[in-house]
């Protein structure tokens, strides 16, 4: 667990995609995210990323769903690319932490940038290496990069996956080049559909995503390796896809018209709080 933590129970969740098993949602005190609890040892995570239907890791379009979201992630490519464009410098070079299959990298070194990827899965990596040449390392090249290397570092729903977080916020910090711009894209669970759906709500998904973010808490995350959060964009997809998958976990299979309104309410609400499902921070080095 981080350091400034006190132990305040918010909500028992379960794993519903891999093992069953129930955690506790632990608020943190000094942050104010949320902390899976208890968090699986580094030689036991990874078996809970052992299923066919953990959709990052594969390029598979086997049923409506699996083709929907391969379709707006097709259109969220674009988004993305036109983000980091607009913080490019000369040199233009981009890492992709926890890059999955590489379609983001792939999407950007046609762009032309110098695109690296980290991606500790072994399929999801060979994926992305052949479609980068091979740009695509295991975790442990994120200690071998030189200091300074990167004008934009991505992480696309990852760092509520990363152990060790306030370890890898500062090797983030180590990473970038002064002025250089850090995206990251969590779950919000101050949104509507994480306060309709509460312990069926598809994106705690228990144990895999050690963290849970609110804007306050990462915001005060940043800043503790003096970067600063310039500005925060909606994920307007994610409350539709989350909302989907809530209602196959609360009422045991999936209810395309109710999963449909929930996000859609989510995302209307969202226009007066500022609370989508999904969050995308822009943060700047200092």
């Amino acid at each position: 667990m981080v350091k400034e933590n006190s132990k305040k129970r918010y909500l028992k969740v379960k794993d519903y995609s891999v093992s069953g098993e129930e955690f506790e949602l632990i608020q943190n005190s000094g942050y104010g995210f949320l902390e899976t609890h208890p968090q699986p040892s580094s030689d036991k995570l990874s078996n809970y990323y052992k299923s066919e239907d953990y959709i990052s890791h594969t390029d598979s379009k086997r049923n409506l769903f699996e083709k929907a979201y391969h379709f707006v992630r097709s259109i969220a490519l674009k988004k993305k690319l036109n983000l980091i464009n607009s913080f490019s410098q000369e040199s233009k070079n981009l890492l992709d932490v926890g890059c999955g299959t590489g379609d983001f990298l792939q999407a950007a070194q046609n762009n032309k940038w110098n695109v690296f990827g980290i991606e500790p899965n072994y399929q999801a990596r060979n994926i992305a290496n052949n479609k980068t040449n091979n740009s695509v390392f295991e975790t442990e090249q994120l200690l071998k990069f030189k200091e300074h290397s990167f004008d934009v570092i991505t992480l696309w729903h990852v760092l509520e996956h990363l152990p060790n977080l306030e370890d890898h916020i500062a090797i983030f910090k180590k990473l970038l080049k002064p002025n250089g711009s850090l995206i990251i894209a969590v779950p919000n669970y101050k949104s509507y559909d994480a306060k309709y759906y509460k312990a069926f709500w598809a994106a705690f998904d228990v144990p895999r995503h050690l963290w849970h973010f609110s804007k306050a808490s990462l915001s005060k995350l940043v800043l503790k390796e003096s970067m600063e959060v310039k500005k925060i964009k909606p994920m307007w997809f994610d409350a539709f896809y989350v909302s989907l998958l809530s209602e196959k976990y609360k009422r045991g299979k999936m209810n395309f018209i109710k999963g449909f309104c929930v996000g859609l309410v989510s995302n209307l609400k969202s226009i007066t709080t500022k609370e989508t499902s999904s969050l995308i921070y822009i943060v700047k080095n200092k």
